[in-house]
């Protein structure tokens, strides 16, 4: 079958993607562009990274049929638990890959962003493990919504430069992590959290994320008899979970792909990070992607209750899946989000990271058959945002 949705040689899904980068970083990034497939897909990286997975990390994650969720939609509705892999979120599925790779390229110094804090939490954890200093940079507005998590990494030896510049979120943060890397291009390795940035990090984050669908296969044909759902459903700020979910799949024209961006206050507001809605195409870290932006192409701060969807673009992967309408795009306010965390808390006992709880409460807007197995991906649990589910209880 020919492929039709990945990326092709150039870096490119569609006319989304490629590599705008800096001349200071162009030699480290045509480094990892040349060698990363090679590494990643060698006998001695993948068995090490599979033994991790298994053993560190606590995969495969549980594909669980929320029997009473069904009943409610209408549907088999089967959740996809990353919740349950160690640290909380599907985050450290690309954290150790992408540690691993960098100990390969004889990089001695890791540097990442965060937004919601998980994939800082994720990179710290996989720097404690494979003996890698660790710096990650994260908004001052994030630290302050998500302070379990900073402490989480502190406590694993990262260090955590709050980023003041913005809105002092994920964007921000992102722009500092890529000076650090322009001051130190030789030792470094930009640990990226998302399907987005420069070529090859989104189909490196694709690669490593894609064991999500990979385990989605085999789990539903043990429980239903066939390995692909009619739906598969994922949220998505830059979109590592969804091209996680996404990956195997992409091509089999029998699952239709739904995502959730998030709305904020409304997609037609200025409080928003639906990029998909509401923005245009643009550039924004190294990447040619759906951004938002005013009439000068200057970039326009995003705005979302969840700290890991509050970035004002989506990976290349996801904006050319929308352009194709290969994907569906629902975009989610806040006030959604928090019903549907509460719903699912209540009906089925598992509280949904803020982030995920987008994807379930685009459930009310889709019209389901009987007959519809519908699969979606639960990335994070909802621990790390206590704080803000106890102030909306308030």
């Amino acid at each position: 079958m020919n492929v039709t949705y990945n990326i092709n040689a150039s870096g490119f899904y569609g006319e989304f993607g490629g590599a705008f980068v800096p001349e200071v970083l162009h030699r480290a990034v045509k480094e990892l562009q040349d060698s990363y497939a090679g590494i990643i897909e060698s006998d001695s990286f993948q068995r090490q990274y599979r033994q991790l997975l298994r053993d560190y990390v606590g995969r495969p994650s549980a594909l669980y049929e929320a029997t009473k969720l069904s009943r409610k939609y209408g549907a088999r509705i089967f959740l996809k638990r990353e919740d349950l892999n160690h640290t909380g979120a599907h985050k450290i599925n690309n954290a150790l890959g992408q540690v691993m790779l960098a100990k390969t390229l004889g990089k001695t110094r890791i540097i990442a962003e965060t937004g919601a804090g998980q994939h800082g939490v994720a990179t710290a954890t996989a720097c404690a493990l494979l003996d890698m200093p660790c710096t990650v940079y994260m908004g001052k507005t994030d630290i302050a919504r998500q302070m379990p998590n900073v402490e989480r990494m502190k406590m694993l030896g990262a260090q955590v430069k709050p980023v003041t510049c913005g809105n002092m979120t994920l964007k921000d943060a992102v722009n500092d992590a890529i000076r650090d890397w322009c001051c130190h291009p030789q030792d470094t390795f930009y640990v990226i959290g998302s399907a987005v940035g420069p070529h090859p990090y989104p189909d490196i984050v694709a690669r490593l994320q894609s064991v999500i669908s990979e385990e989605i296969k085999w789990q539903l044909k043990e429980q239903t008899g066939r390995d692909y759902p009619d739906y598969l459903m994922a949220c998505v700020g830059g979109g590592s979970n969804a091209i996680g979910t996404f990956y195997h799949y992409l091509d089999d024209m029998r699952t239709r792909l739904v995502l959730a961006e998030a709305g904020g206050k409304g997609y037609d507001t200025e409080q928003t990070a639906a990029s998909i809605h509401s923005g245009s195409v643009g550039i924004l870290h190294g990447s040619r992607i759906m951004v938002l932006q005013n009439a000068d192409g200057q970039i326009q701060e995003a705005y979302s209750i969840s700290a890991g969807l509050d970035y004002p673009g989506i990976g290349p992967v996801h904006c050319n899946l929308a352009q194709q309408q290969r994907a569906q795009v629902i975009a989610i306010n806040d006030d959604e989000a928090l019903a549907a965390a509460m719903e699912l808390t209540r009906m089925e006992g598992i509280i949904p990271a803020l982030e995920s709880a987008h994807i379930l409460a685009a459930l009310p807007k889709m019209q389901f058959k009987p007959t519809d197995i519908v699969v979606l991906t639960v990335s994070g649990r909802g621990d790390k945002d206590m704080a803000t589910y106890l102030n909306i209880e308030h």
